[in-house]
């Protein structure tokens, strides 16, 4: 039986505010390929994973492996520079462990971002998308197992997860930078390889407009802990109709979000500076 043991949450949480965490005004998961340096205007504090307590480590390229702190417009900013994923071999807990840290540093409001491949055929490569919903095929749950008593709802709701207060700010902001930020719902499963063509048709005879190997999780933990979330994803690479599908490596996908970067670093920034 998995039991979530709040006293490694709490070590982890006392040590980053021993290096000088103390305010989390908002956190930013960063996905493949994109960088910190396009957010903070000033950075006090890296630390890698690996000299985290409790923390997992980034195997994956794309993804840093490293925690920035920093401030933007007044605001005191925890950037993670990397995530982790089932298909790594991490159990979900783990996926989704510094989520319950983020809690207990108070922090607020989480965003997301990540590569995703694009399902709906109204995207391109490099579109932003806002993810507004998400479809669950994940062979485990991070809340699978025994709870501590009132950390969070036996059975949350998530008719709701993705905050439609920061969904607004995101499109007003994205409004202001003339970027088209699309509109999608996110379908997530494990990897770690791509979708076949019948995969794909399945994906998006689901509904889906984006499907990827990371979020889900995140997202569900965040809403038990009771964090504001917001999801912009980054259309990696074109699945959909399959009659133009093309093999996709690795390197294609970091090429793309590298490019995309500091668009996605504008429209962060402006909703950030913009926040009250």
């Amino acid at each position: 039986m998995t039991i979530h043991n709040e006293e490694t949450w709490a070590q982890t949480a006392a040590y980053l505010f021993e290096r000088g965490i103390k305010t989390v005004d908002f956190a930013l998961v960063l996905g493949t390929g994109l960088s910190a340096t396009h957010i903070l205007t000033d950075i006090g504090l890296e630390i890698p994973y690996s000299d985290i307590p409790g923390f997992p480590v980034s195997t994956v390229d794309g993804h840093d492996g490293v925690l920035s702190y920093g401030t933007l417009a007044g605001k005191k900013i925890l950037v993670l520079r990397g995530r982790f994923h089932y298909y790594e071999g991490y159990e979900m807990q783990e996926i989704t462990f510094y989520v319950h840290v983020l809690a207990l540093l108070k922090a607020k409001v989480l965003f997301i971002t990540n590569a995703a491949g694009g399902l709906n055929p109204h995207f391109k490569g490099g579109d932003l998308v806002l993810v507004t919903d998400h479809i669950n095929l994940f062979s485990a749950h991070p809340l699978r197992g025994q709870w501590p008593e009132g950390l969070g709802p036996r059975f949350p709701d998530l008719m709701h997860a993705y905050s439609a207060k920061w969904q607004k700010k995101l499109q007003i902001s994205a409004l202001e930078l003339e970027i088209d930020l699309k509109k999608g719902v996110y379908l997530g499963w494990q990897g770690p390889s791509l979708e076949t063509p019948a995969e794909y048709k399945m994906a998006r005879n689901l509904g889906a407009d984006l499907v990827g190997m990371s979020t889900v999780p995140e997202v569900i933990v965040a809403k038990f802990r009771g964090l504001d979330v917001a999801v912009v994803s980054v259309v990696s690479n074109v699945c959909f109709p399959i009659s133009i599908l093309t093999e996709t490596t690795i390197e294609e996908v970091i090429s793309v979000m590298q490019q995309s970067a500091p668009k996605l670093a504008k429209l962060i920034t402006r909703v950030i500076t913009n926040a009250n």
